[in-house]
């Protein structure tokens, strides 16, 4: 099993534990244990919350590694390849060190079983520690305390923005949802707190715990914006340049940098801007230029995260017709998803994902749809068709935006990037 490709490994790892989730750190800590990773003997960060956290890991990572550190980042999901998630000093760990460390634990675990994200999780572990990492930041899977990324301590943690979702394992108001992110603090300890408006319950577990310092956007750190399409952050003493709005939301990148500042890698403020333009975080409000029309891809998948993803759209501007590919789970609030989008979109294209158990299906997105009062709506049996129908509307100018899902955007993505790359090869 050891020399057996990335791919059936991990087809292997779906298939090992009999649920998808099990939250808990017993049995993950356990395996740890024996591989010898903990405790982890350099600084870490981890990241928690419900939208922003992407942004948060791509930027505090760009941020270490100009400052001249060897990052390791672990997050999930991943769009189109599982080497994503594990990334040293930028860069995706390759197909032998993520193999060879499947191996190692496949050795360690004996009758003890771990779900694909646990694998996951100790894999990346393993990766950093053979690659000698100088920081590590990772990205909680799903809410905090009883995830597998919890049995690291973090010298930094740091909680963004917190909303419903995942309500079935989290619990169904925000200050029950918040107390699962807030596992991640540690007494003594620093948190950073990214959510303008933290649910009460966040604040609580800080002083439980003895987190300290405890620094939170708006106060200790934050950002105004003085004039449309511009911000200005201030991270503790230090005024940033002001910045154009891009798809980087400003709340994100300066809790990024204030936990870069309690590490003790702050940016020189005049580098600050072009560092912030070689951060590309694929998916996330990115827009893209294919075959002389106009695509924006978000996995938006709740409606707060919706509604930032159409004020971006709106930032940008488009001089046609908007139109939307749109495919969510079926466990997600899809009527308040759609009623974040206002009357943004000028049709609606929906499709089934076959084979995705946890889609909900195109007929009842469409149900959904005409609900809320959208008469132009396109039912597909796939995305793919749903993309072709979309793009045979397409005018010049117009605007296809895609979202809903991680695999929404995943299963996307490569059709146009293979547009794209079969339109270069015919000019």
């Amino acid at each position: 099993m050891d020399k057996q490709p990335l791919e059936q490994w991990l087809g292997r790892l779906e298939c090992l534990h009999p649920t998808a989730i099990e939250l808990g750190l017993e049995r993950v800590a356990e395996v740890a244990k024996v591989l010898g990773l903990l405790p982890v003997h350099v600084p870490v960060v981890t990241v928690a919350g419900t939208n922003g956290k992407g942004s948060t890991v791509a930027v505090l990572e760009a941020v270490l590694n100009a400052s001249g550190q060897c990052t390791g980042v672990y997050t999930s999901p991943h769009l189109l390849r599982f080497n994503e998630r594990v990334r040293v000093a930028g860069e995706e760990a390759s197909d032998g060190e993520l193999v060879d460390a499947f191996a190692q634990i496949e050795r360690a675990r004996g009758v003890t079983s771990l779900t694909y994200f646990e694998f996951a999780t100790l894999a990346a572990l393993l990766v950093f520690r053979a690659r000698r990492v100088d920081v590590m930041v990772l990205e909680v899977g799903l809410g905090g305390r009883l995830d597998a990324v919890n049995i690291v301590d973090p010298e930094v943690a740091v909680v963004t923005l917190i909303d419903l979702d995942h309500q079935s394992w989290l619990g169904d108001d925000l200050d029950s949802i918040a107390r699962e992110k807030a596992g991640i603090m540690r007494p003594h300890k620093a948190l950073v707190v990214g959510d303008p408006h933290p649910p009460d319950a966040l604040l609580e577990c800080a002083t439980a715990t003895a987190a300290t310092p405890v620094l939170r956007l708006g106060r200790e750190f934050g950002f105004t914006v003085d004039r449309p399409g511009y911000w200005q952050g201030r991270i503790g003493g230090r005024v940033l340049p002001e910045l154009p709005r891009g798809p980087l939301l400003p709340e994100n990148v300066c809790t990024a940098l204030q936990a870069a500042a309690l590490l003790g890698c702050e940016p020189d403020v005049r580098q600050l801007p072009a560092l912030l333009q070689t951060v590309r975080l694929k998916g996330r409000c990115e827009m893209r230029t294919v075959a002389g029309r106009e695509y924006l891809v978000d996995v938006a998948h709740n409606p707060s995260s919706v509604e930032k993803m159409i004020e971006y759209s709106d930032l940008t501007g488009c001089k046609g017709r908007i139109f939307a590919i749109f495919s969510a789970m079926a466990d997600k609030d899809i009527p308040a998803m759609i009623a974040a989008t206002g009357k943004h979109f000028d049709a609606w294209f929906v499709g089934d994902q076959p084979g995705n158990s946890r889609a909900a299906t195109a007929a009842d997105l469409a149900t959904a749809l005409y609900a809320a009062g959208h008469e132009r709506v396109s039912v597909s049996k796939n995305l793919r068709q749903a993309l072709a129908r979309a793009r045979s509307l397409m005018e010049e100018g117009d605007r296809l935006v895609v979202f809903g899902s991680f695999y929404t955007v995943g299963a996307v993505l490569p059709l146009l990037e293979r547009e794209n790359q079969a339109s270069r090869g015919r000019r």
